[in-house]
């Protein structure tokens, strides 16, 4: 059975992501806290930073916090911005670009499972 688990926002560290400048992740809820299925994360994207193309194994499904950012998805582009919801299908290329003024975040939910990440060249 699995147990409960509630978080307090200052017990999450934040670390960069290699491929990408800019951009910070923090593991709110995954195995460590016991969930069985999924991991959900924050990531925090800087004003002026982007993340190369790029797939991964496993799909993503991301809830946009705050900011406003540029999102490209299998060769089409999305303005998202706080409310949108996305999916992002196992191996389709993907890329982030912030040209605010700001930084935007969402959350990011993924199975567990190995997650290969590949750059697009």
């Amino acid at each position: 059975m699995t147990n409960p688990v509630v978080r307090r926002a200052d017990d999450v560290s934040y670390e960069t992501v290699d491929a990408a400048e800019g951009m910070r992740k923090g593991v709110l809820v995954g195995e460590d806290e016991g969930a069985p299925n999924f991991a959900m994360r924050r990531f925090v994207l800087d004003a002026g930073a982007s993340v190369p193309e790029h797939t991964n194994e496993v799909e993503h499904e991301q809830y946009v916090l705050a900011g406003e950012y540029t999102v490209g998805i299998g060769g089409e582009e999305y303005v998202v911005s706080a409310g949108d919801s996305l999916l992002i299908p196992a191996g389709v290329v993907h890329w982030y670009e912030n040209d605010g003024d700001t930084e935007g975040s969402f959350i990011c939910v993924v199975p567990h499972g190995e997650d290969e990440i590949n750059l697009v060249e």
